[in-house]
Formats: structure tokens, C-alpha cells, sequence
């Protein structure tokens, strides 16, 4: 990985993190929690209707849920100088995915095997 892109990514790491946070809070949930927290039904007009927004919120959250840890590892990662190695097999991960997705932690050959 090139270090002269590392202040650029990490900023770029600090500004997804916010974003993740912020979208996680308009829906419920505590970002550091594995849990959403819900108003008993307020709004909904049928049960099911509301069992349906809760599945959503709790899919949409466990997805935003699983790129903060990404990206939260990727900023350790920055400050213990392993950023941009990949976690599998050590290899860099190139500054093209890094680019793209500041906060793989895999590179290229090696997600595409563990999808």
C-alpha cells in the first residue's frame, strides 16, 4: 500500500464510520450494540406492516452493523501499520481496492474466494 494515500484513507475511514453511526441511529440502534430498539408500533397500521419495517430495519442494520466493524478494524489497522495487508494471506491489497473500499481488509483474490 502506498503510505502517501494513508492520510486520505484514514480520513476517508473517520468520515464512513460518522456516516455508519448516523445511519444506525436514525434507525435504532445502538452502533455498538448488537440489538435495535423499536416504538412499540407507533405509526404502523397493522401488526403486520410493523413486523414487516422491523425485519427490514433489522436486515438494513445488521448489514451497516457489519461494515462499521470493517471499517473500524481498518482504522486499527492504520495505527498499528498493518493497513493494506490483506487478513488472509498477507499479501498487499492494492492501492485500486483501497481506493474503492477503504476499508477492505481483503484483497481482491482472497474475497473472492471467501465471498
Amino acid at each position: 500500500m502506498s503510505d502517501r494515500r494513508t492520510p486520505e484513507r484514514r480520513q476517508a475511514l473517520a468520515s464512513q464510520e460518522r456516516s455508519l453511526r448516523r445511519e444506525m441511529d436514525e434507525l435504532g440502534a445502538d452502533p455498538d450494540l448488537d440489538e435495535v430498539a423499536f416504538d412499540a408500533d407507533a405509526g404502523f397500521s397493522d401488526r403486520s406492516h410493523s413486523t414487516e419495517e422491523r425485519g427490514r430495519v433489522m436486515a438494513t442494520t445488521r448489514a451497516l452493523r457489519a461494515v462499521l466493524r470493517d471499517v473500524e478494524r481498518a482504522r486499527a489497522k492504520v495505527e498499528d501499520g498493518t493497513y493494506g495487508t490483506c487478513e488472509r494471506c498477507g499479501n498487499d491489497i492494492g492501492d485500486e481496492r483501497l481506493d474503492a473500499i477503504p476499508w477492505a481488509l481483503l484483497c481482491i483474490d482472497c474475497k473472492k474466494l471467501v465471498g
